[in-house]
């Protein structure tokens, strides 16, 4: 080896000729102070920028976590001072009159079933279904010839009697004539005590039969006009204006005039003046009186109006559903009106207490019972409320508000009481019915 080779510490022995240097040995192998430095300010480097990077991270989120506490505060702020301009609507006076509407069913003003009083066959039949008939019209006569001969046997019967009437005074007279003739003989002894008081007795007895035929006759009379009265019976006239609304016989048919197997040989309505009834509720019915006027309407006959007036209202409610009968006429010159139609009575009843008017979208229901949020000097005033009556989309109170008043429609859930708001243009309340 060289003197060259041997101050030369890179060269590369020969294969075979020995080791490796010491620098290609990575346990013996160490950085110079140069690579140190650098390997230093590299890593200062990496860990500034990684500070730097921190600290940006902190700021950013610090600054971001700013705004959105500066949002949040401004929108406290604003849910604070906002003021809401809400819908209002005035509340009114109730009118003077509550409109009812209930629904009835129209009746006949009288209707009577005609039945036989006489047992007998249909001879002759005058009117039929749908005939108008007057009072005193003939409907059917019955034939009943026994009738005739039971009527003769009654009067020969009655002429009996009064001829047993008349022999009776005149045994009376005789027995009267007999008494006073012999008291003075029974006076004077020529006629025993016995005598005369059999003379005497004798006129009181005959007095008596006297009295008793002239019963019978009176008793008799009366049987020969009942039989008379059976005699027109088998004429059935008609008992008063109306209309033939059921006929259950015709001619030949046997009908009978006893009262619990009688026939019903017609139905007569009386239609000039329709009867209705209606049951009134109790918040309605303490206003009710005779002579109240009302509307009836009728599905069928659409835009016509029956004028009607209260003639009976029943002196007490129902305690089973708190209504009071009421019973209308409607007059009915023309029978357009029929009985038995389903129609609607439309009520005007003069209101006893006031009340008012208050839009049902104004209601505020919670633990606090029914209120209304009302609008004064600009702040809603939250105030419990009373209904009296419901109506759907309104509802009557009777304390709580003043007429004039506005109350907030749909009120928000987050209202509280003495909020400042604002009124959009009032809605003008419909007065109730």
């Amino acid at each position: 080896m060289s003197a060259d080779d041997n101050l030369n510490p890179d060269t590369t022995p020969e294969p075979g000729e020995g080791a490796l240097p010491p620098k290609h040995d990575p346990a013996a192998y160490k950085p110079s102070e140069k690579e140190l430095s650098a390997f230093k300010k590299t890593g200062r480097r990496i860990l500034t920028v990684a500070l730097l990077i921190l600290i940006g991270g902190l700021l950013f989120g610090g600054w971001n976590y700013y705004q959105d506490y500066r949002a949040v505060m401004a929108t406290a702020d604003q849910h604070k001072n906002f003021v809401p301009t809400l819908r209002v609507a005035s509340i009114t006076a109730s009118p003077a009159t509550i409109q009812l509407t209930l629904p009835a069913t129209t009746l006949a003003y009288t209707q009577a079933n005609v039945f036989a009083r006489v047992s007998g066959y249909i001879s002759k039949r005058k009117v039929d279904i749908g005939d108008h008939v007057k009072k005193g019209d003939l409907l059917v006569e019955i034939y009943a010839p026994e009738i005739e001969y039971q009527l003769a046997q009654a009067e020969a019967t009655l002429a009996q009697t009064k001829a047993t009437v008349e022999q009776n005074v005149a045994n009376m007279q005789l027995a009267e004539i007999t008494d006073q003739r012999n008291s003075p003989l029974v006076q004077r002894g020529f006629v025993s005590a016995l005598n005369g008081d059999t003379y005497r007795l004798n006129v009181d007895a005959e007095n008596a039969q006297v009295a008793a035929s002239k019963a019978n006759v009176l008793a008799q009379e009366a049987q020969v006009k009942v039989m008379r009265q059976q005699m027109y019976y088998q004429q059935v006239i008609a008992p008063f204006d109306g209309v033939i609304t059921k006929r259950n016989v015709d001619i030949g048919d046997l009908v009978q005039g006893d009262l619990t197997t009688g026939t019903t040989m017609f139905t007569i309505m009386h239609d000039d003046v329709i009867r209705t009834q209606v049951y009134v509720p109790q918040n309605e019915a303490f206003g009710l009186t005779d002579g109240i006027k009302t509307n009836i309407h009728v599905p069928n006959l659409p835009g016509k109006v029956f004028p009607g007036t209260v003639t009976r209202v029943a002196d007490a409610l129902s305690p089973d559903t708190r209504t009071l009968l009421t019973e209308i006429d409607i007059p009915n010159p023309d029978g357009v009106l029929t009985p038995g139609t389903y129609c609607t009575v439309e009520l005007f009843i003069p209101r006893k207490t006031p009340s008012l008017v208050v839009p049902s979208q104004a209601l505020i229901f919670d633990e606090n019972g029914m209120q209304v949020a009302v609008v004064k000097n600009g702040r809603a005033n939250i105030q419990t409320v009373n209904i009296t009556r419901d109506m759907g989309t309104t509802v009557e109170v009777d304390h709580g508000v003043d007429a004039g008043d506005y109350v907030v429609l749909d009120p928000p859930v987050d209202l509280e009481n003495g909020q400042k708001v604002k009124m959009k243009k009032p809605m003008q309340q419909a007065s109730a019915e």
